[in-house]
């Protein structure tokens, strides 16, 4: 096979669908009996993109180079680095079939909860852009024809409502410059929060918001939990898990206790012990590790944990999207409210006096 795309350095790392689509794919092939370099091949000859059909080339090359599996995904430049490590660690204990099975339910976890993050997110910015338009509508095109009325009764607009129909001037003269800010910044946004520092940043700051610091902590202990649920089914000790599992969660506040942990247990202290000390879980779900641990079954605990905490995400998306949707509206209605008394209030003096 020929590779396709020769700057690999171009190229994205893939999204948590596509690895969970490739890991199930490559379990099965193994399940079947088949050698991995050929599997890679026949999901070359199968791949529904150009794209996705050079980086399996690119894999199947290295691999028929003499690279182990793990190698070749390195070579590839699109695969992230804790996922290789894995298959590393299943190619040299020979558990590479269980091991791309546990990053499947892992990456399947982590597509589900950025596509529950994608939903909430968008539901109140499309409700934020309207009231934006609404408001520009009424000072651009409403407030000038209320003007119209003042200067035909031979009176000025004064205070809040002339300080409101000059910015609706300034906006429609300038929406064009206006408009392409916006949407530079929007773009720059969107890039800033797809690099690593980006992300690290806005977990930070959703970590310290009152609506959000609850969520983004049982986000936080759900990805470690089903980081050590997939490290310690595929046949790790605890040390190693826990470490894999520092380099997978990204936020700071977590990354900081888990190196308290290995520091501990460096100590001679139990894994059990220092995850409850350091409350990464809730105190129920710290007792459910704690018994798994006695009982040898901590990684199927730590996988029901993933699934419970990953639901409980999900509910207080819904929560919080459902107390944003009515408080956007009542914010809506003031403003309108107060635009338009800011002109009506002042026109019915002037018609009440003129009447008189």
């Amino acid at each position: 096979m020929s590779k396709n795309i020769p700057d690999k350095n171009k190229r994205k790392q893939l999204s948590p669908s596509e690895l969970a689509i490739f890991c199930a794919q490559m379990a099965m092939i193994l399940k079947a009996g088949v050698i991995v370099s050929e599997g890679v091949a026949v999901m070359a000859a199968d791949a529904p993109n150009t794209e996705g059909r050079a980086i399996l080339e690119d894999v199947y090359d290295s691999m028929e180079t003499g690279a182990v599996f793990a190698d070749a995904l390195l070579q590839a430049a699109c695969f992230p680095s804790y996922m290789i490590d894995m298959v590393r660690i299943g190619e040299r204990a020979g558990k590479l079939e269980e091991v791309l099975t546990s990053l499947t339910g892992y990456y399947e976890r982590e597509e589900a909860l950025e596509q529950n993050l994608r939903s909430a997110v968008t539901y109140p910015l499309v409700m934020i852009a309207m009231m934006c338009v609404v408001i520009a509508v009424l000072l651009i095109k409403v407030l000038p024809v209320f003007n119209e009325m003042f200067l035909q009764l031979e009176r000025e607009m004064t205070g809040f409502s002339l300080a409101l129909l000059r910015l609706g001037q300034f906006l429609g003269r300038w929406w064009p410059i206006l408009l392409g800010l916006i949407v530079l910044l929007t773009i720059a946004f969107v890039l800033f929060s797809r690099s690593a520092g980006g992300r690290r940043a806005l977990s930070r700051f959703c970590s310290q918001l009152i609506l959000t610091r609850g969520l983004m902590a049982r986000i936080a202990s759900g990805r470690f939990a089903s980081a050590m649920a997939m490290m310690l089914q595929s046949g790790m000790d605890t040390d190693e898990a826990l470490d894999m599992t520092g380099r997978v969660v990204e936020q700071e506040a977590l990354q900081r206790k888990i190196r308290l942990c290995q520091e501990e247990i460096a100590g001679g202290r139990s894994l059990a012990e220092v995850l409850e000390e350091q409350r990464i879980f809730p105190g129920l779900y710290a007792k459910m590790v704690t018994v798994g641990f006695k009982t040898g079954v901590v990684d199927e605990v730590m996988g029901k944990l993933a699934v419970r905490l990953d639901g409980e995400v999900q509910s207080s998306l819904n929560r919080l999207v459902a107390m944003i949707e009515p408080t956007l509206v009542v914010i809506l209605s003031l403003l309108v409210g107060a635009i338009l008394l800011s002109v009506m209030l002042p026109l019915i003096d002037i018609m009440s006096t003129l009447g008189a």
